[in-house]
């Protein structure tokens, strides 16, 4: 179903889509105006929801002078992001915003939430069937955090909160940052997390040259610390209905999880605080999650071994095509039965997003 005229030119306003800092990176290729394609599973049409898609508010960035990232991604016209997840066949994309105000001071990082947080509510209220966003806080600020997400989830109707895998060099797991986690426990919402990259290892020089390494590796290599810190330091234990999704299949943990069981038992008095749970057992147990940007059937495969079918969802990382056919690519992974696929091409995302089926 088309998006009407109307509804664009009133939902665009304030909004951009942009991608995960990439900006020598070639944007999707314009799909056209064609069917929309519908997913059955079946016989049994499937509403897919995409977990991992990018936007930036340009309002908001203004007030700390950011730069807008990539602006040669920038869409300037919804129709055509539309006629892209028509193409995809993806029904409804939750978005979220990279952090850039960690280092913010408060009062301009309230203003920024403000605005950026509004302009979501807006732009979601504009297009309901296709979109529906993370809410962004302050965290480098606790108290207005908890102020700001509690507003953007009972007022203004925003989905979940969306944080990157640190703030400004202090971890996720901090106890300076519990008053958020045990808010959103409350609140019963999902928490995106994506990473914004190992950025103290770049003045060492060890990412420099070829092959995007600052992404390529730190962007799953932060992804792997945070989850590991808020396994290892009782995080997840303190907040045990805390839900959190981590980006591109959570890095390079549920690959070599088994290392971090291991290691309670090779070094029993280095690790600290033992968890209430071996470590591989918290990737199981509904509090972590993951989107299914792992490139290959055998990748997927692996993450859902180590996981489990319920803990992923689609990740597209819109605008940038890292996943080109991500329904496809879940329809092709060996071994599912259909319920396993509906799950992941939108079941378990459209129940953790409010989202009506």
């Amino acid at each position: 179903m088309p998006v009407p005229g109307e509804l664009i030119a009133g939902a665009l306003a304030g909004l951009a889509f942009v991608g995960c800092s990439l900006s020598n990176a070639a944007p999707t290729p314009s799909s056209g105006r064609g069917r929309r394609r519908e997913v059955v599973v079946n016989g049994k049409r499937v509403k897919t929801v995409d977990i991992h898609a990018h936007c930036i508010v340009p309002e908001a960035a203004a007030v700390i002078n950011h730069p807008l990232e990539a602006p040669g991604l920038l869409w300037s016209n919804l129709s055509e992001r539309v006629a892209e997840m028509d193409a995809e066949g993806i029904d409804v994309e939750a978005l979220s915003i990279n952090p850039y105000w960690y280092r913010a001071e408060r009062d301009a990082a309230a203003e920024l939430i403000k605005i950026q947080n509004e302009k979501l509510a807006e732009f979601c209220a504009g297009t309901p069937d296709r979109f529906v966003a993370f809410a962004t806080v302050a965290l480098q600020h606790p108290d207005l955090a908890v102020e700001q997400l509690e507003h953007a989830i009972k007022r203004l109707g925003l989905r979940g909160l969306g944080v990157g895998g640190s703030v400004a060099g202090q971890e996720l797991a901090d106890p300076k940052f519990h008053p958020v986690w045990a808010k959103a426990e409350e609140l019963g919402i999902l928490i995106f997390m994506h990473p914004l990259g190992t950025r103290e290892l770049e003045p060492s020089g060890r990412l420099k040259g070829s092959g995007l390494l600052t992404n390529t590796i730190g962007n799953p290599l932060e992804t792997t610390i945070a989850l590991s810190h808020l396994i290892f330091e009782g995080t997840l234990d303190r907040f045990p209905g805390l839900k959190i999704c981590a980006a591109h299949g959570g890095g390079f943990l549920p690959s070599y999880a088994n290392r971090s069981d291991a290691v309670i038992a090779t070094f029993p008095n280095r690790v600290g605080p033992l968890p209430k749970k071996k470590p591989t057992q918290y990737l199981k147990d509904g509090q972590l999650y993951f989107d299914s940007i792992m490139f290959t059937g055998e990748a997927m495969r692996h993450l859902i071994a180590e996981t489990g079918v319920g803990q992923i969802m689609v990740g597209t990382d819109y605008p940038f095509p890292w996943n080109k056919v991500p329904v496809d690519h879940v329809m092709s992974i060996p071994g599912l039965s259909d319920e396993d696929r509906i799950a992941i091409l939108g079941g378990t995302a459209a129940k953790l997003l409010r989202i009506a089926s």
